[in-house]
């Protein structure tokens, strides 16, 4: 851990302050205090000094360059004043008015290193989980070493990303690595210290309900949980969602449905115990995982006001779910190109067309393995009514292998890629939140790389990086493009934005550094009088 002389002053305005759980449930405001911005997974925020009339006056206002970084993916967070930010292993605080470095801490006992998706505020500390899935609590204000525990074992397959999330006394996390053949859980760690509370495993037990939706791997069944989850205070209720079924894209070993793959569960935050799931992709063969993010809002759906789950999926669909019951209440084609499906049923299962499996040979499926939607972080904006996600239009072939699986050896069973030069386009996508419905669309054409997401704020405003490694901006209710700036690398990460001394800022991570904007001051003239003679 390194500290910086700038720490002494920074540090004092916010030694004594806490993050409270309440704060995270506000959260966000001048703060942003969870990867998701809130609990609720909406990204929206309600600063509104930048507007639509004014954004076209952006400027950057400091740049942090991450030593060795090639491929950062995290969304900052901040708490009064200080920005903190991480690559793999490593957590580094920054003054969010200038960028300039506060702490770091490097993790040097890790064991590997892969992406990382941030970390986590609660009281006095910043969590994050390394790579090799130790949770690690570091003073918030020193970067000191508090604890470290392990929560998963690389040896059965598993690695970590995701940002920890934390919700009242404790500290939710996941797991990566589904396409090796692995068992992906949910767990609980205790805040304080760093101890398991509970943990669900994603695949059942042999013996368990839901095993029997299973063939032979069922140990091995993947659904990983590689993203962050989102959360209802009021309903006590974590909703998770998992990955794909592993082999990918062979099923001949594991025919049924492969509970509870590409899924989203609904846990109760105290004990871990499954209230409901919904399943979008039953017996998946696409690599068509879950993992895109469960939004919560209220809103009418079929003349009656609602608690809702919104799900733009991988599979090219868009899904609308009662959180409180987990009833499917429908669905609509969130992709133009999409042919394995015709549309979803009346309980929520996809009616498939025949003959759309990977083969040996090679069979053009729509959408492509990356998915209608992945885990870019869409926004949903209570004022527009709208959720902006993005998608990509593109098809891939698939093809499988019936080679025996070998678990945690990295064979998926197959593969899926697209023909020479269709790389697909990536589009901004506005929808009615309650019914899905397209109310205007932004294309990002470019090279295929995004992996950029969104924000919105109450200055009518939405933040979107491009597939050309541009931040972008755009209004709200219409679409249209009202500022951009190239940011010399491709995005693989989501915008947010947060206010210092009065000051509204939008800050985004590019592949080696971090880029914060805010609108364009004049400088002030200073005029010279001369002295009396």
């Amino acid at each position: 851990m390194q500290k910086t002389g700038l720490a002494v002053w920074m540090l004092a305005s916010c030694a004594f302050a806490q993050v409270k759980p309440e704060d995270i449930a506000k959260s966000p405001n001048a703060d942003w205090l969870t990867y998701a911005g809130d609990y609720r997974g909406t990204r929206h925020s309600p600063l509104k000094q930048i507007t639509a009339a004014n954004a076209s006056s952006l400027v950057p206002k400091w740049v942090y360059h991450v030593p060795k970084a090639s491929k950062l993916e995290m969304t900052p967070l901040v708490y009064k004043g200080v920005m903190y930010v991480t690559a793999p292993n490593e957590v580094r605080a920054l003054d969010a008015r200038t960028g300039r470095l506060i702490w770091e801490w490097k993790d040097g006992r890790a064991t590997r290193s892969d992406v990382n998706r941030g970390a986590g505020l609660l009281g006095d500390s910043v969590y994050v989980a390394t790579s090799d899935c130790f949770l690690t609590a570091l003073n918030r204000n020193t970067g000191a070493l508090l604890w470290q525990k392990q929560y998963a074992d690389t040896k059965k397959g598993v690695f970590c990303s995701s940002a920890p999330f934390a919700v009242k006394d404790r500290v939710l996390v996941g797991t990566a690595g589904g396409d090796t053949g692995m068992r992906g859980f949910v767990a609980a760690m205790n805040a304080t210290t760093g101890e398991e509370m509970w943990k669900f495993y994603t695949v059942p037990a042999k013996g368990e309900k839901g095993s029997e939706t299973w063939g032979e791997y069922v140990d091995y069944g993947g659904a990983a949980t590689w993203l962050s989850g989102t959360y209802d205070p009021e309903l006590n209720t974590l909703y998770w969602t998992t990955g794909n079924p592993w082999p990918d894209f062979y099923d001949g070993d594991r025919k049924g449905d492969n509970l509870y793959s590409c899924s989203v569960v609904a846990l109760d935050v105290d004990t871990g115990k499954l209230k409901w799931y919904f399943q979008f992709t039953p017996g998946d063969t696409h690599d068509w995982d879950g993992q895109s993010w469960p939004v919560l809002v209220d809103r009418v759906v079929h003349g009656k006001m609602r608690k809702i789950l919104l799900h733009p999926n991988r599979n090219g669909f868009y899904y609308v779910i009662d959180r409180v019951t987990g009833e499917f209440l429908h669905a609509t084609k969130l992709n133009d190109l999409v042919d394995w499906a015709s549309g979803i049923d009346d309980k929520g299962r996809p009616i498939k067309v025949p003959g759309k499996d990977p083969t040996p040979a090679g069979n053009r499926v729509c959408p492509g393995v990356r998915g209608g939607a992945n885990w870019m972080a869409p926004t949903f904006h209570p004022d527009t009514g709208l959720l902006y996600v993005i998608t990509m239009e593109q098809c891939d072939i698939y093809t499988s292998s019936a080679k025996k699986p070998e678990p945690m050896a990295g064979f998926s069973g197959g593969g899926a890629g697209p023909r020479p030069r269709d790389t697909g386009t990536f589009y901004l996508r506005a929808l009615d939140a309650a019914t899905g419905k397209r109310v205007w669309q932004y294309p990002m054409p470019g090279p295929g790389v995004a992996w950029s997401g969104t924000v919105s704020t109450a200055g009518g405003v939405v933040f979107v990086g491009d597939d050309d490694g541009q931040l972008v901006a755009l209004d709200a209710k219409t679409g249209k493009h009202l500022w951009h700036f190239q940011m010399g690398e491709y995005l693989f990460a989501s915008p947010m934005t947060y206010a210092v001394d009065g000051k509204q800022y939008v800050a985004i991570a590019t592949a080696s550094a971090v880029f914060s904007f805010g609108l364009f001051e004049p400088a002030v003239s200073i005029e010279l009088v001369k002295g009396a003679q």
